[in-house]
């Protein structure tokens, strides 16, 4: 009978199932990170999260399912991921912020801006480096912005590369990106910064 839905029985999709799924091992994560880079042609990218978590894959149709562009590398973002057969994939995007995004405009060229140290030494921890892109993150452990860090800043200190996790000392300054390494020393086993 037109306009009689009684006899519809249609449960909402997002209903708490009493059975077990198919695979009782399936966990969601919600992690924070920022994008490696983002393909918008080919309809994907990737996420390095905090956590030190293995890359997480990020489809442009969850983006666009949860209201979100394509992001720009370096992007900070938070998304539930969901550990999949080939690694990690983003289920669903949370939130993004683009004030630590590299601008196409703005890649790093090949001679940096000179960045005048405005700080004293700091302890800091790498967050993420890409020496192919030549640039990466520091943070000082708290909840103040990161500390942009260019691959011309390591060549002055002949530091080849920075790994997640490394620690290391900073003296930093501001320019256009906020707060941008100035000077990076490796540590020595006292904590002291490494002369070179």
């Amino acid at each position: 009978m037109p306009g009689d839905n009684s006899h519809k029985t249609e449960q909402p999709h997002y209903k708490v199932i009493k059975d077990p799924p198919p695979d009782p091992g399936i966990e969601v994560y919600q992690v924070t990170g920022f994008v490696k880079w983002f393909d918008v042609a080919r309809g994907y990218g990737f996420v390095i999260p905090n956590n030190g978590m293995p890359d997480v894959l990020l489809h442009l149709s969850c983006l666009k399912s949860d209201g979100f562009e394509a992001p720009l590398e370096g992007t900070k973002i938070v998304c539930d991921v969901v550990k999949r057969q080939k690694g990690y994939q983003a289920l669903r995007v949370v939130s993004m912020d683009a004030s630590t995004a590299v601008r196409p405009a703005e890649r790093p060229a090949r001679t940096h801006v000179d960045i005048r140290p405005e700080t004293g030494w700091l302890e800091a921890t790498v967050k993420w480096f890409n020496r192919t892109r030549g640039f990466g993150f520091l943070t000082l452990g708290d909840d103040s912005q990161d500390i942009f860090v260019h691959m011309e800043v390591l060549r002055k200190t002949a530091v080849g590369e920075l790994m997640p996790g490394q620690k290391v000392f900073v003296r930093y300054g501001h320019g256009p990106k906020g707060r941008m390494a100035a000077e990076v020393r490796l540590r020595l086993d006292n904590g002291l910064p490494l002369d070179h």
